[in-house]
């Protein structure tokens, strides 16, 4: 069974222009054309569609549903067109944690300066990929190596690491921490999104971990005090809570943040929010 957008565009026609004269109008084509595309609709269906008298056209039961699924159908094909034919003018950017932790305003700020014919839009998709993969977004910030198969990235700046602990706990009196000082504490770690992994510290002395998939999640079980972060300095910026703190981790290697794009298929404005971010981390 082949049912043609055309045909669904038709029925819809009909129905919301009340005639088959004005839908013919509306279409651009003759009365016979949409009479024609409308029995070969019901023929494909096996139903009938339209209850037509002298006066006015009405829907079936049936019709009534197709038409229902009809305009959902017609709908999602539109929403596909504007997807497909707006990358030049709209640049969605994910993240998964946080975006670009102080620079996220400047970002914005300088992006619609310097290219207003292209709107910023910031997603926050909690994937390994922040969003990517999954077509969320156009590029994704990250702080892990991606996929060099698929995607291809550049690296726009450093970011120092932070454990975020609770506001009571007794590392919090200290200005920073090393490693050492968190090995025989619990660590909360995002396997699919974070940056921090045991393999930081020695492999005699690593912490114990338990997983968390949520960056409020994780905020909320650090705020209790049994357990500790270590994350992104862009995190504290972004992610300032009552009853939990973060200091930085003075012997941990700092993170890099990537810009993360489709090998096959780079949005044109790519190397323009490449050179902006790296800009903004060089000037930090």
């Amino acid at each position: 069974m082949d049912i043609e957008l055309r045909q669904l565009r038709c029925l819809v026609a009909i129905v919301e222009e009340g005639t088959f004269t004005d839908a013919a109008i509306a279409l651009g084509v003759s009365q016979a054309a949409v009479s024609r595309t409308l029995a070969s609709l019901e023929q494909a269906l096996g139903v009938r569609l339209l209850r037509r008298t002298s006066r006015e056209v009405n829907p079936t039961a049936t019709g009534l549903r197709v038409l229902a699924h009809a305009r959902r159908v017609l709908g999602e094909v539109d929403d596909l067109v504007r997807e497909a034919t707006s990358g030049h003018t709209r640049l969605r950017v994910g993240y998964a944690w946080s975006a670009l932790g102080r620079h996220t305003p400047a970002f914005q700020r300088r992006w619609r300066e310097a290219r207003p014919e292209v709107d910023l839009h910031l997603v926050r998709v909690n994937s390994a990929t922040a969003g990517l993969a999954e077509g969320a977004c156009d590029l994704a910030v990250v702080r892990r190596p991606p996929d060099g198969r698929r995607f291809d990235s550049a690296i726009v700046g450093l970011e120092r690491r932070l454990c975020a602990m609770a506001s009571d706990d007794p590392l919090a009196r200290r200005r920073s921490v090393r490693l050492a000082d968190i090995s025989g504490r619990t660590l909360l770690v995002d396997r699919r999104t974070g940056t921090t992994t045991t393999d930081l510290w020695p492999p005699d002395a690593r912490p114990t971990t338990e997983e968390t998939h949520d960056v409020d999640d994780w905020l909320v079980m650090i705020s209790t005090g049994r357990y500790v972060g270590v994350t992104a300095e862009a995190t504290a910026h972004q992610y300032r809570r009552s009853g939990v703190v973060y200091r930085p981790v003075r012997d941990a290697e700092p993170i890099a943040v990537r810009l993360v794009w489709w090998r096959d298929g780079p949005h044109p404005a790519t190397q323009a929010a490449i050179e902006l971010l790296t800009e903004l981390y060089r000037s930090a």
